[in-house]
């Protein structure tokens, strides 16, 4: 049955406010799958079903999915065609509210560290939100596999010169790589832009401590809070400080202050973090 004759069938419409946009074609779901490397003892959690044809795939290779519906309908609809699948759980509610672990009430390797990855076709227009709340919560999934507008693949991916705060936010954390991409006709309804599958290795071992997340990323977006400004300029209006001051701190960090934000490497952000630091007396360390 097309995913049309689906929806009609259960007298459901897709809703554009939620980027309700449905995959189905059989390849493109297993490309999905093929990509999170799923092993037989995993758990998944999935982001926005949908009609379940990924979750279907997810199921048949995990030992555990987990599958967050914000749309009660979907999640009625869904709850009924996988009654008879005990690996299969279906969940009602908004996916931003609570931490990705907790959807999943504790997922536990034998060690009992927290074990766990995240598969989702995203919604665009909340793409970002979901995956800073993937990475910024702890404990973090193993892998993540997310199927995003092309674009935003691109800007995730980038590189200097052409870093953006989503590229920083994201290969912080991760190493970040686009797997695929689908054209706008392979979904209904159409949408108006393609697609891509990003694939993220998340690091077991982060830049920096997890107290020094916070402001690692306040000053990350001052730098980038004024587009086409010079570096000096941005971090001192966003920060409130002297330029003087940001200069000198820019230039023990061996960056000319008349840089713009999207041509620097994460490891410089690191080490304006590290000078701010030092000049703040926090005792940062990096």
């Amino acid at each position: 049955m097309s995913v049309r004759a689906t929806l009609d069938a259960h007298g459901l419409r897709p809703q554009r406010k939620r980027g309700q946009n449905f995959l189905t074609d059989p390849r493109i779901l297993e490309s999905i799958a093929d990509a999170a490397h799923i092993e037989p003892t995993d758990t998944i959690l999935e982001i926005g079903p949908g009609l379940g044809h990924l979750t279907r795939v997810l199921a048949q290779r995990a030992h555990r999915v987990v599958a967050v519906e914000v749309d009660r309908a979907l999640a009625a609809k869904l709850s009924d065609d996988f009654a008879d699948a005990p690996g299969v759980e279906i969940v009602h509610g908004d996916f931003l509210q609570c931490r990705p672990i907790d959807w999943l009430g504790g997922a536990r390797e034998p060690g009992g560290a927290p074990d766990f990855k995240i598969v989702a076709n995203l919604p665009y227009y909340i793409t970002s939100a979901i995956l800073r709340h993937i990475l910024q919560n702890t404990p973090r999934p193993r892998l993540v596999v997310v199927m995003v507008q092309r674009e935003v693949a691109q800007r995730i991916t980038a590189q200097p010169p052409a870093m953006s705060l989503l590229a920083v936010s994201v290969q912080f954390f991760a190493r970040a790589h686009i797997v695929r991409t689908i054209s706008a006709g392979a979904f209904y309804p159409r949408p108006k832009v393609d697609s891509a599958v990003v694939r993220l290795d998340v690091f077991e071992r982060l830049p920096l401590a997890e107290k020094e997340i916070e402001r690692f990323f306040e000053i990350v977006r001052a730098g980038f809070g004024e587009r086409r400004k010079q570096l000096r300029n941005s971090l001192a209006r966003g920060l409130s400080l002297d330029p003087a001051a940001v200069t000198a701190v820019l230039a023990r960090a061996h960056i000319d202050p008349a840089r713009r934000a999207e041509t620097l490497t994460l490891d410089e952000w690191s080490a304006v973090y590290r000078e701010l630091g030092r000049r703040e007396g926090n005792g940062v360390s990096v």
